[in-house]
């Protein structure tokens, strides 16, 4: 089975949470020219939206990009106007912050924005998308919102929605060691065997270019959960509540500068 049904030519960045100083900074350096390069900083997740835009802006125009903007979509500023279209069209970067990340789907969930995001991920190789923590787990199709401790290793512990749609078949769990989150992307990953689960810690990320290169960057370990070797899961029979079994996950660390490869699921031997 193919992991990917057609490379994406655009790049996803995503954070882990916590710091993003040298995130913004490498930023700066992959748009393709910091003067012209319109970048668009989406506050739907923040609880303080106008705060948490202006300072988004001002972190990239002190790194030299001169066409930073606030992009306000949420409840009171839908997503789908003409104004709001026209610039996600413009953009070389969209910048999606942390905050609650269900707010994220409910604001852009099959909106034209979000078709906007997709279609030039998939066809413009210059453009950007990045988020950090809740920023980061809306960019797949689906993300986990809900699993705490023992129970999110019991049936019915775990609860997941829709993300953006720019990864087909993967989950990203952000503040992921700080938190403990092991045992809700393992579970996640023992339900849909072909997603893959990548969980980021604070200060780490990955970038993905093509669709299925991801290269770790950042001061912390990058955590991957196969299931494609998944046998003897017992998700199908047991009740709620129920503890969850399953053997033969493969699990990678990964810490910054080591590569992956989506589609093969392998790391990349010349970054050993």
């Amino acid at each position: 089975m193919s992991h990917s049904s057609t490379l994406a030519r655009g790049t996803l960045v995503a954070l882990g949470g916590g710091d993003d100083d040298e995130m913004l900074a490498m930023l700066a350096d992959m748009v393709p020219n910091p003067a012209t390069t319109q970048i668009e900083i989406v506050t739907t997740a923040a609880p303080e939206p106008g705060r948490s835009g202006k300072a988004y802006v001002n972190a990239f125009q002190e790194l030299g990009c001169e066409r930073v903007h606030h992009l306000r979509i949420d409840e009171r500023h839908p997503a789908d106007t003409p104004a709001h279209l026209a610039r996600l069209q413009q953009a070389g970067l969209v910048f999606f912050t942390g905050g609650d990340q269900e707010r994220i789907t409910e604001c852009w969930d099959k909106t034209q924005a979000q078709a906007i995001l997709i279609e030039r991920h998939r066809q413009d190789e210059h453009f950007i998308v990045a988020g950090t923590s809740a920023g980061a787990a809306v960019i797949p199709s689906c993300m986990i919102v809900e699993g705490h401790g023992a129970r999110s290793l019991t049936k019915g512990g775990l609860r997941t929605t829709n993300g953006l749609g720019l990864m087909p078949e993967m989950y990203i769990d952000q503040h992921f060691a700080e938190r403990g989150r092991f045992n809700r992307l393992a579970h996640a990953v023992l339900q849909h065997p072909v997603r893959l689960g990548l969980g980021l810690g604070q200060e780490t990320g990955v970038i993905i270019r093509h669709g299925h290169e991801a290269e770790v960057f950042g001061d912390g370990v990058v955590i991957v959960v196969d299931g494609s070797h998944l046998r003897g899961s017992n998700i199908g029979r047991i009740g709620r509540g129920e503890p969850v079994s399953g053997q033969d996950l493969r699990v990678h660390l990964l810490v910054s500068g080591q590569r992956f490869d989506l589609r093969s699921r392998q790391v990349q031997s010349d970054e050993q």
